[in-house]
């Protein structure tokens, strides 16, 4: 059996696991320090903008592309095999517009149809009509896609986990690995004209539980993929910088709870605007957010609670109801960001033959998640 080792297990390490665990030969064991569906994921609202998104060509509208093709099948099939429910909206995504024209969303409308997708465009009468919550005075029209949808992220996590297990993946938890152990393969990938130096195989991982063998190193650890390949990077050289940095972005988010459903009770959709997300959660319930706070010059970032007033802000404007509703929670979480190169980072490491990055997905996890695991299973097992 090939031994796979995923590191890190939020929405797109449970993801990896799941697909891996049904490929024939593999042997699959997860390690995190925390339980699952914590750090970036445990604190995402799910608001999967995949159709509506203005990407629409090469590898980011590739994998947005195939995670919602994924999703349509994902989400039943996940919930006949563990019995989990796993709130999906299906009303879609409104996206409201306050500026600017409208051109290069007709224009995007076009390229949805030819790639097979739904895409709307409404004046402001019609978002008033649809979206009564809506106060419309500095709408310039907006755009519904009804084919993109919310999804929670921590039941969707802790459903990949339950399915992973019951295809044999093992999880340990409370683990944190400390180091990897590499070399330089005397007969693999010796040097050439177009690679100067022969690429290293990590052999095994040294964890706070002791150490674990690996063929294949996956590493979903988000922020705590820089640490962990610094460390891999000074067992080699000691000068040595890592080859990938990941910064935190703290976004921050609210629990709401109103008497009455925001509009109309029988169409529920996401609403966005501004970069404010209210996300309907049944019974006068919604999540509003999402901040988006960058690093001091320390490199720390601490939740400002000015920011959170303002996404309220922002959100009360958008949808004025929202004024009097009852404040039930607030929470943050930190989103990995690559530095200095897009996100995510979906690749081999660089100078190793058999060790994975799927990491730095920033604000998109838990659309990208089913995309990412695809590439993993791919270039571990090929195209069984």
């Amino acid at each position: 059996m090939t031994q796979i080792v995923v590191i890190g297990c939020g929405v797109v390490g449970a993801a990896i696991a799941y697909e891996l665990s049904q490929v024939p030969g593999l042997n699959v064991v997860v390690l995190d320090r925390q339980p699952p569906a914590q750090a970036a994921t445990g604190a995402a609202l799910g608001v999967l903008m995949g159709v509506v998104s203005q990407k629409v060509k090469g590898n980011a509208w590739a994998m947005r592309h195939a995670s919602m093709q994924r999703y349509r099948s994902l989400i039943p099939e996940l919930e006949a095999l563990t019995g989990h429910s796993i709130p999906v909206n299906r009303q879609g995504i409104l996206l409201v517009q306050f500026a600017g024209n409208l051109t290069a969303w007709e224009t995007l409308i076009g390229v949805r149809q030819q790639q097979g997708w739904q895409l709307e465009l409404w004046s402001p009468e019609q978002v008033g009509d649809r979206c009564p919550q809506i106060a419309t005075a500095r709408v310039t029209g907006a755009v519904y896609s009804p084919q993109d949808c919310q999804i929670d992220p921590t039941a969707l996590t802790l459903a990949l986990v339950a399915a992973a297990q019951q295809h044999g993946v093992e999880f340990n938890f409370n683990t944190t690995v400390t180091g990897l152990d590499s070399s330089l393969p005397e007969c693999s990938h010796p040097a050439s004209a177009e690679r100067l130096t022969p690429l290293q195989r990590c052999s095994q991982l040294q964890t706070t539980t002791g150490k674990l063998p690996a063929d294949w190193v996956v590493v979903a650890a988000g922020l705590g993929s820089t640490p962990l390949l610094a460390s891999l990077a000074a067992g080699t050289d000691p000068s040595a910088s890592p080859s990938l940095q990941i910064c935190p972005v703290l976004g921050q988010a609210m629990r709401l709870k109103l008497n009455e459903p925001l509009g109309d009770r029988s169409f529920q959709p996401v609403i966005t605007g501004d970069d404010v997300h209210i996300v309907p959660l049944g019974s006068g319930e919604y999540w509003v957010g999402a901040t988006v706070e960058f690093p001091g010059a320390t490199g720390e970032v601490a939740a400002d609670p000015d920011s959170l007033q303002q996404v309220m802000t922002g959100a009360i404007a958008l949808c004025p109801a929202l004024a009097n509703a009852t404040l039930l929670k607030t929470w943050s979480g930190l989103r990995p960001r690559p530095q200095n190169r897009p996100a995510p980072v979906v690749e081999r490491l660089s100078g190793y033959e058999n060790i994975l990055l799927a990491t730095g997905h920033y604000r998109n996890g838990v659309l990208l998640a089913p995309a990412t695991a695809e590439k993993v299973k791919k270039a571990i097992a090929g195209n069984p």
